[in-house]
């Protein structure tokens, strides 16, 4: 039975030629999932604000949207409030944009219970942290008194998931609900949706660039480009034989875990640029007057070569942005140290030398939240030379280029960050980042809002750039198949600590943790007809404040003796690989 029905939906801005949404129809049946794809800048965001009536002001729109025969294009505020957030719901891209910064996440979504009258009030604390835990935030207690700047972004992710499921909608609107989280969360989030749909029959729009997911949950896709439908056929049919040039490119550009790739040897006798020894990172909370230690980061211990790329993977809450946030200088160690080529790095980016700043650059995993809202696009790309007295008599030239290469054209160059979608808004701060040609670039979830042909082309362009200046790189991200075609070494993290590193390739074909074996089991294939054996996570990621006896990883590990539940193992081994596990040595993961 159908749901909601689009025909003919154009949405149009001034002083743009071409429409942003053109004469785009389809409709949903009741229960039945839909994937929207498509490269940034493609129609999909608009065409959900457009369902959600969130178009901007400045939008001209015509055609038809209706939800069980209601029309919902042009309707008031009052009527779109009383389909929203029961009938439709949208988990929209941005969390961190979201969410009200001076509000806790557990008031948040209790008062969209209260608002919307789903409960009475006795129940909505109770009701709020049952959805916390159900889309797998650690400690769901420590998180409702939390406010969004305090959470990871696969964090912030999972309370906007929550926030759209409270009201059991009859359709779910996902906007690349899974680009922030690890592969393991995005699992369960998924499966959540799933089990969601089969016990109330909602339907779901899933908008991402993310081909292994749309492969396994949609049972339908749509292929936009420029605003238009290229193809709308059942996901098997589909993938099996696409029939627009631009869905074969999409293909040939996801990322695949199982698909054979250059083995990237860790350069020979390179200098060590950067040496992260023993850092460790800690914050207090204090809460009714009583103070306790988070340990984010335990002593962690890395060297990184010139014209190496390590990756540093794990699930949101393991301490991988504190410890690059330590590394730049933008969070406190509580002990260990930082050196850049032999000299040892000042605690606190204030105190560091500009050479230094201009040296190591990172990318942040927020690309909106790091770019300067009242500057253009142009002049956000220019300021680090102007900061740095560089190319003095050439800065247009060398702004120009450098956006160019990301693949930001001159038609964007006076536009402000929020005026870009999420995926030419990281190209914007990837360019900003890589025109001081530094020594270190540091990648916070550098690739994990953009497209996979996009995505191709910076990775493309990371390798370029190293293999040009020697530049090192520290990989942070949640996608193991993207860490596969770029990185040297490989670092495995949880609850603060490095549970295995190995070369890229030894790990991918035969990882010794159990962790890291549940992770790459995890990884969604771009393949419908792939039927995958995930490995499950038993519970959820512990308490950084009170992790459990032994090894972390016990109490979700299926493969835990009674040792793991006693002693820490230390990271040891031989070779070029490091394990933290007891059972190491006899445990085959091989793939």
């Amino acid at each position: 039975m159908e749901l909601l029905r689009l025909r003919n939906l154009t949405v149009q801005y001034p002083d743009t030629q071409q429409p942003a949404v053109s004469s785009l129809s389809f409709s949903i049946d009741r229960g039945e999932s839909v994937g929207l794809v498509g490269e940034s800048g493609s129609g999909k965001t608009q065409t959900a604000l457009a369902i959600m009536g969130l178009l901007p002001a400045n939008a001209h729109y015509s055609g038809s949207i209706c939800i069980d025969n209601q029309e919902l294009l042009g309707a008031s505020v009052a009527e779109l409030n009383r389909v929203r957030p029961g009938r439709v719901a949208m988990v929209f891209q941005d969390p961190q944009a979201s969410l009200n910064p001076y509000v806790s996440i557990g008031d948040q979504l209790r008062r969209i219970l209260l608002e919307h009258r789903f409960c009475p009030s006795a129940e909505a604390r109770s009701r709020t942290l049952h959805m916390l835990g159900r889309v797998g935030l650690p400690d769901p207690e420590r998180q409702y008194r939390s406010y969004p700047h305090q959470l990871s972004g696969g964090m912030r992710q999972r309370v906007m998931m929550g926030a759209a499921l409270l009201g059991d909608p009859d359709l779910l609107i996902a906007d690349e609900p899974t680009t922030a989280l690890d592969v393991t969360v995005q699992a369960q989030i998924l499966a959540l949706l799933g089990a969601l749909r089969e016990e109330t029959g909602a339907a779901l729009l899933l908008i991402t660039h993310d081909l292994g997911v749309i492969a396994h949950h949609c049972q339908r896709t749509i292929v936009m480009d420029h605003g238009r439908a290229l193809e709308d056929r059942t996901t098997h049919e589909l993938f099996a034989a696409p029939s627009s040039e631009k869905m074969q490119q999409l293909l040939h550009a996801a990322p695949c875990i199982s698909r054979d790739c250059d083995t990237l040897a860790t350069p020979a006798g390179a200098p060590v640029v950067l040496e992260i020894d023993a850092v460790a990172v800690s914050f207090d909370e204090r809460r009714g007057g009583a103070s306790r230690t988070l340990n984010a980061v335990r002593p962690f211990s890395l060297a990184l070569r010139t014209g190496e790329t390590i990756a540093i993977v794990g699930e949101s809450g393991s301490g991988k942005t504190s410890l690059a946030r330590a590394v730049v200088g933008l969070n406190a160690t509580t002990q260990g140290t930082v050196s850049f080529q032999g000299s040892r790095l000042a605690a606190t980016v204030s105190a560091r030398s500009r050479a230094h700043h201009r040296d190591l650059q990172m990318v942040f995993q927020d690309p909106l939240a790091s770019l300067n809202p009242a500057m253009r696009v142009a002049d956000i790309v220019e300021e680090p030379l102007r900061v740095h007295a560089e190319a003095t008599d050439r800065r247009d030239q060398v702004v120009a280029e450098s956006l160019r290469r990301v693949g930001i054209s001159e038609a964007f160059f006076d536009r402000f960050p929020h005026e870009l979608s999420g995926g030419q808004a990281q190209r914007v701060a990837i360019a900003r980042a890589l025109i001081l040609n530094p020594k270190v670039l540091i990648c916070d979830e550098a690739v994990a809002a953009l497209d996979g042909t996009v995505q191709e082309e910076i990775l493309a362009l990371l390798r370029e750039e190293q293999q040009r200046s020697g530049l090192a790189i520290i990989f942070i991200t949640h996608d193991l198949a993207v860490v596969r075609q770029i990185s040297h070494r490989v670092v495995v993290m949880y609850m603060g600590r490095a549970v295995e590193t190995a070369p890229c390739e030894q790990l991918f074909r035969r990882p010794k943790h159990p962790y890291t074996k549940a992770l790459l089991d995890a990884v969604p294939q771009p393949d419908p007809t792939i039927r995958q054996a995930v490995t499950p996570l038993v519970g959820e990621i512990g308490s950084i404040i009170s992790p459990p006896d032994g090894c972390p990883f016990n109490p979700r590990c299926e493969l835990a003796i009674k040792i793991c539940s006693e002693t820490l193992p230390p990271l040891s081994g031989n070779g070029a690989g490091l394990v933290a596990c007891h059972r190491a040595e006899e445990l085959d993961l091989t793939y």
